[in-house]
């Protein structure tokens, strides 16, 4: 759950459909690189009817599954994005390990990629005018922890030539390994302009290859299939049993668990089913995580929107240490959780949101003169930007805004959100706004 000042309102949401995000992506420019790297040449383009959706899609599964287009021929997209566990990391490590030999650890906790399909393009001001206030919300949208891309093929871009990931020297060793793949044949057949092969082009052919990741990921029976108890329960075709209903209601209180604000809940004005994110950006003062191999170093802080991964907001202090509120959607399924892994149960998340300001010992690391280091993993001048609002700030007489049997009664609701408690629906809810 995240909070952050004046963010309560509903989001609006842009559908992108498949059709229509590979006509805009044929015109923007695809960044390769764990920083954004360098652009690739405009392209591709459609010739005549192919390639189709559903060849991109096919060709776009088989590529997220396979293994030898990484340096170290063993790790592929779903290694770190696993489908049996919501397009999530299969374990419970805070990072993955990748590279060229698979011992080199990333810095940041893999988010899932399932119910990323709305996500508006990142805005530092995003000017909320659904109810007709035009609140500004603040930094919103965008893809990955920092929100410095903003389409699935920009993202698809970073693992594959992150040194400490699938760790591609560049678009030409890629493309290399697309040649010798089990459907060279189908991807030349699918993408070569006429007369040509695509796979002599290797910007184009990383390009075409990003692109046919992008609408794989817009499947809807894979990436938002809304088939959780929630979902049911919307449909008219379940109840909540009376533990879940309380946490529902403990979930939505803005004066208990206030968890909402960030996690919207409720059904769209558009009879959109929620998607449990309203994509903002917020910093929560997350501990610092000693299992991370960059964190040995004190001179070391990852401060989310303004670096070190991204780099054009790096001068902006308020947004320092600010990451993106993921979507709850199969959140029982994590075994580790925030950008950081730093915890790895729900119960310690719910914990840690209703007694961190009140014994920041149990969360944070002491000082040399044993002093409590709150808010440890920021420099000291950035420390006032963290939120304090509900549910971090205490109730009157220093009472956490939830008691240990209402955190279990939140958790029980959020396994409601676990997809796969019935069929695919024959018509998808609704995703605009």
């Amino acid at each position: 759950m995240t909070t952050v000042p004046e963010r309560g309102r509903a989001r609006r949401w842009r559908r992108r459909a498949s059709t229509l995000a590979l006509a805009a992506a044929c015109g923007i420019a695809a960044r390769a690189g764990s920083d954004g790297g360098t652009p690739l040449p405009i392209g591709p383009r459609a010739y005549g009817d192919r390639p189709t959706v559903e060849t991109m899609a096919g060709l776009g599964a088989r590529i997220f599954m396979d293994a030898s287009l990484s340096a170290s021929g063993r790790q592929s997209c779903a290694s770190c994005h696993d489908p049996a566990h919501a397009f999530a990391p299969p374990n419970a490590l805070p990072v993955q390990l990748g590279g060229v030999d698979l011992r080199h650890p990333g810095v940041r906790n893999a988010p899932s990629l399932m119910y990323l399909q709305t996500t508006i393009p990142f805005t530092e001001h995003y000017i909320d005018d659904e109810d007709g206030h035009g609140d500004d919300a603040g930094p919103t949208g965008g893809l990955t922890w920092d929100g410095r891309v903003d389409s699935p093929h920009e993202q698809a871009l970073i693992p594959l030539f992150a040194p400490h990931e699938m760790a591609n020297r560049d678009a030409r060793a890629l493309a290399a390994r697309v040649r010798k793949a089990a459907y060279a044949d189908e991807f030349r057949a699918a993408f070569s302009a006429p007369g040509r092969n695509v796979l002599d082009d290797p910007e184009q052919t990383v390009r075409w290859l990003a692109m046919a990741l992008e609408i794989y990921q817009q499947t809807p029976a894979v990436f938002y299939p809304f088939t959780s108890k929630f979902d049911a329960v919307l449909r008219h075709q379940a109840s909540y049993t009376p533990q879940e209903a309380r946490g529902l209601a403990l979930f939505d209180d803005p004066n208990r668990g206030n968890c909402a604000t960030c996690h919207p809940s409720a059904i769209r004005s558009d009879g959109g089913f929620p998607l449990f994110t309203d994509a903002g950006h917020v910093d929560i003062g997350v501990p610092r995580n000693p299992a991370i191999a960059a964190n040995r170093d004190p001179r070391y802080h990852d401060l989310g929107l303004c670096g070190p991964l991204r780099t054009d907001l790096a001068h902006d202090d308020e947004l320092c240490g600010a990451f993106k509120a993921p979507s709850l959607r199969n959140v029982a399924l994590r075994g580790s959780y925030f950008h950081n892994g730093a915890m790895h149960s729900l119960k310690d998340v719910l914990e840690f949101y209703v007694d961190r300001d009140l014994h920041p010992e149990r969360w944070y690391a002491r000082r040399a003169d044993g002093a409590v280091q709150r808010y440890d993993d920021l420099p000291e001048r950035l420390r006032g930007h963290v939120n304090r609002e509900v549910p971090f700030e205490p109730l009157p007489g220093d009472q956490p805004r939830l008691t240990a049997a209402e955190i279990d009664d939140v958790i029980a609701f959020l396994h409601t959100l676990t997809d796969g408690y019935g069929p695919v629906p024959a018509v998808q809810p609704t995703t605009s706004r």
